[in-house]
């Protein structure tokens, strides 16, 4: 008797809450760049598009290689674009299971410094012409 298994080939989707707190900006080769609609600090998130991905290390070593430079690419583009003090990257995934890395501008003058941004003021949606300039101004990286 032969037993064949069928191979079930999931497409990447977003989970929910990614989409609900962001916004889309451009595809790049492994990740989707999306902002963070809180204007209280330069917020932006990777999200690899790969189905089913929780950790880094569930990411093939060359996807893990390319998440890596793209995540120095945006780190870059946020320190010449912004100038922080600090920058913060972080893949926690308490909330959302979905492999996710924030890369967030740091300054001493923020609501939140010296404390994680995560709950300790309350997020300021950007207005539609701010959130369209900011998408407009990034998707040209």
């Amino acid at each position: 008797m032969t037993v064949t298994t069928a191979v079930v080939s999931r497409e990447f989707e977003l989970h929910p809450q990614l989409a609900k707190d962001s916004v889309w900006i451009s595809d790049w080769p492994l990740c989707q760049l999306r902002l963070i609609n809180d204007k209280n600090y330069p917020w932006f998130i990777l999200v690899p598009r790969r189905a089913d991905v929780r950790e880094i290390i569930d990411l093939t070593d060359e996807d893990q290689e390319l998440l890596w430079r793209e995540s120095q690419k945006l780190s870059r583009l946020l320190q010449q674009c912004y100038a922080p003090d600090k920058l913060n990257i972080a893949a926690l995934g308490n909330m959302v299971p979905q492999l996710h890395l924030h890369h967030i501008g740091r300054f001493t003058s923020d609501a939140a410094w010296p404390a994680p941004v995560w709950g300790k003021v309350p997020a300021v949606s950007y207005g539609e012409t701010e959130l369209q300039t900011e998408c407009r101004r990034w998707a040209l990286f």
